[in-house]
């Protein structure tokens, strides 16, 4: 057997540049990159190897976690079919990424982690940066990295690597199975040769196969379809991970089931598509919401049913309700009692499509949905044209994005209360026009994840929509932004604190307790209940943009906004739009409920109050089984 000996870094990274993806009859490498920051535990590893092989081209950036959240996004643009590899030091450096990996397990999105390790010759021990046991010498903090991530080996000897790639790149390229997958790496092991077969390195096609339901299922599931009077389609991720937005259309106008969309599926049709009745759940809208409350047939595909959607399993209220779920995964697909069909998207909605070949969902509710989507655009539209004052509203803030941006542009977000404005009020015009981290629902993704989507999508304006709870917490990547030549348009909302958590906080009777950016007033966090008797910070978060190298625009008023937009177009590199807007200019829950328990007992009035109105909401709470 003919062999090449290399250390086992170098053999890692010669193999990465050998493996690709083909789905279709198309084919493309499945490693676009590695992006990391080095330390003792991986220079002379995997650094000395990427310096060694550049064809996988390595990326500084300048947090492990954020590195992470450009992976997540990268891979979601490119519908899981490339992705990203990050490497890290040992100790903080590694555990920063940990966070990143439970973002791409969570959304089901491939991504590669190889944090460095303590060495596995022990006899330097305890090395900078190692957390000891006194129970096991066999343990370091990269075992955190177990629960968050889909396959997790140790690389002890170099000839292990042989055997841990392979299973590495099935998981990483399973529709089903795919998520973080961490290899670590002690740094000694890193650096040391072996006689590697030199078949390792030759060029391997990993085919992403379309699997297809069981036929039973599929005869049952179309005469579910065709018995339901009240039929609801809940489109998921995997609608547009499997590229069947097309057969989707092509489906509804067939059957003339409406579609309600999840934060994921969003853009699985066209916003003015007559039967998308846009989002569904806690963060959903009037006509979603409202036909999904007598839905007697729920088609789910490609969802994974979180509580956002279900609206803590309030949403499906008819009591015979049945379930038919389309998914990759079977976990995901035998949700709510389901009739699972264990396949891809967009085979399955053909066969079925075949199946059901002329019958229609009764003229009725096909007429109920189309008046929903109407009224429901028109309060779009309302929500769009408010000119608040003395600050503008989120709702309109994001109207303006929606209509100023170019009709191709990527807009992002993750966390607070702009999730679900945006998933209620952002008209989607493509299946990539809506790319919301909603899974983990992590702050801090949002500039990280423009900067992956900008990657995977260079041709496209991507708007970054952060509020400032977020961009405090992981602005730095504006830096790496400009250093690759990647330019972002970053609006930054700043409503001088927590706003999603200060109105849930409301909500639960505690008046937006420690939800401002406000001084302590008798050692003591004002709340809500304050007003404007507060001092505020002495913060100034342009002055901080510009500092990271971004060019800022700062807005005082609605007009401020939509010229900073047009002028943001026409800039060479990354932009920050700085806006303040009212933190209680809020837009309608539409008939929504999310389940968080306000205290039992409490001293306090609006608590008390806050629960009985949850235990009477709790009630309706449904096993469908």
């Amino acid at each position: 057997m003919k062999t090449e000996r290399l250390t086992m870094a170098q053999a890692l990274v010669k193999f990465l540049t050998q493996q690709h993806v083909e789905r279709d009859g198309v084919e493309q490498p499945f490693f676009a990159g590695c992006f990391g920051i080095f330390g003792h535990g991986n220079v002379s590893g995997i650094g000395q190897a990427l310096q060694q092989y550049p064809e996988l081209r390595y990326h500084q950036t300048r947090n492990e976690q954020a590195m992470v959240h450009t992976a997540v996004a990268y891979a979601k643009v490119k519908n899981r079919l490339q992705t990203l590899v990050c490497t890290s030091s040992i100790g903080p450096g590694a555990t920063n990424m940990i966070t990143g990996a439970a973002v791409a397990t969570t959304n089901r999105l491939p991504v590669l982690l190889l944090p460095g390790d303590i060495f596995a010759r022990r006899n330097v021990a305890p090395v900078l940066q190692q957390l000891e046991s006194e129970h096991t010498q066999d343990i370091s903090v990269n075992d955190c990295f177990k629960p968050v991530s889909r396959y997790w080996d140790r690389i002890n000897r170099p000839d292990q690597l042989i055997t841990a790639l392979p299973e590495m790149m099935r998981v990483l390229t399973s529709p089903a199975e795919t998520g973080a997958v961490t290899l670590a790496l002690p740094e000694d092991t890193q650096t040391e040769a072996y006689d590697y077969p030199v078949e390792l390195f030759r060029k391997r096609v990993w085919h992403i196969p379309r699997n297809r339901a069981d036929t039973a299922s599929l005869a049952l599931a179309a005469e579910w379809i065709r018995a339901a009077k009240r039929p609801l389609i809940v489109a998921g991720g995997g609608v547009i991970y499997s590229e069947a937005t097309e057969t989707l259309k092509a489906f509804v106008e067939q059957t003339g089931i409406p579609v309600g969309e999840t934060m994921a599926g969003k853009g699985s049709l066209c916003f003015d598509h007559p039967l998308n009745l846009g989002a569904i759940g806690v963060t959903g809208n009037l006509a979603a919401n409202r036909v999904a409350q007598t839905a007697d047939l729920v088609i789910g595909i490609g969802t994974r049913y979180s509580d956002f959607t279900t609206m803590s399993k309030t949403a499906f209220q008819d009591p015979n309700v049945r379930f038919i779920n389309i998914n990759v995964g079977e976990f995901d697909a035998g949700k709510h009692y389901a009739l699972p069909l264990v396949a891809d998207a967009k085979v399955t909605l053909e066969e079925v499509s075949g199946l059901v070949q002329g019958w229609q969902a009764p003229a009725v509710h096909q007429e109920t949905a189309r008046r929903l989507h109407t009224e429901w655009e028109a309060e779009v539209d309302r929500i769009y044209a408010i000119r608040h004052q003395p600050l503008p509203s989120q709702g309109e803030l994001i109207g303006a994005v929606n209509e100023l941006s170019d009709p191709s542009a990527i807009m992002i977000n993750a966390a607070g209360s702009m999730p679900g404005d945006l998933h209620k009020c952002w008209r989607a015009r493509h299946p990539k026009s809506f790319h919301l981290e909603y899974g983990y629902s992590c702050m801090g993704y949002e500039i990280a994840g423009g900067l992956g989507i900008k990657m995977a999508a260079p041709e496209r304006d991507v708007y970054v929509m952060v509020g400032d709870g977020s961009y405090l917490m992981l602005g730095n990547e504006i830096v790496t932004s400009i250093q690759e030549g990647q330019k972002l348009i970053i609006v930054l909302m700043d409503n001088s604190g927590f706003n999603s958590i200060g109105g849930l906080s409301r909500s639960l009777g505690q008046q937006g307790f420690g939800t401002r950016y406000v001084y302590p007033e008798d050692n003591r966090l004002p709340g809500d209940d304050a007003g404007e008797k507060v001092r505020a910070l002495p913060v100034d978060l342009a002055m901080n943009a510009r500092g990271l190298g971004a060019e800022v625009i700062e807005c005082h008023s609605y007009d401020d906004f939509t010229a900073a937009l047009t002028r943001a177009r026409k800039a060479e590199q990354t932009v920050v739009i700085h806006v303040r807007n009212d933190r209680y200019a809020g837009i309608g829950g539409y008939d929504s409920w999310w389940d968080v328990p306000p205290a039992e007992v409490s001293e306090m009035e609006a608590v008390r109050e806050a629960r009985k109105g949850w235990l009477e909401k709790r009630a309706q709470e449904r096993y469908y089984a």
